[in-house]
């Protein structure tokens, strides 16, 4: 089958800021930049690689509805903020998959992960998370994503 792995996640803390709405109009940007200019003002290591987890369900979720938390992993404890939250993201057994292509895309690369959960007997225990390794680049006019996306699984 496709290019599915299993992995550990191992625990992580996360500083995050959520947004409410349509996946199609995260301001990911925006919000990276303000995570690591508070990572810098709080005085906290911040990790490489931004993420986004997606707690709901867009098949299922009005768009208006959606939630979703961007954020980039820290090394240590902060204060809380009005707008930085931070939690802790649990070791987890995770199935991965690399998706490089549009966001147009992003829908196969998810049904991917979802059958071959399906066929290999394990069943998701949480949202998925999108580590982003790379930043996006403009390829024939179209931006090209890098997104490696974990799904927390179980055997049935």
């Amino acid at each position: 089958m496709a290019d599915v792995n299993l992995k550990k996640r191992k625990e992580c803390i996360v500083a995050y800021i959520e947004h409410n709405g349509s996946y199609d109009t995260i301001p990911f940007d925006a919000i990276i930049k303000k995570l690591y200019a508070w990572a810098k003002e709080k005085k906290v290591r911040p990790g490489f690689k931004p993420l986004t987890i997606y707690p709901d369900d867009p098949a299922s979720t009005p768009a208006k509805d959606l939630r979703s938390w961007v954020g980039i992993p820290i090394h240590s404890t902060a204060p809380q903020d009005p707008e930085v939250r931070t939690f802790t993201l649990a070791e987890s057994l995770v199935a991965t998959y690399k998706h490089a292509g549009p966001a147009s895309e992003y829908s196969a690369s998810y049904k991917v992960l979802i059958d071959w959960a399906r066929s290999e007997g394990y069943e998701f225990t949480g949202p998925p998370v999108e580590y982003y390794p790379k930043k996006p680049k403009v390829k024939d006019g179209m931006t090209i994503i890098y997104a490696d996306i974990h799904f927390p699984v179980r055997k049935k």
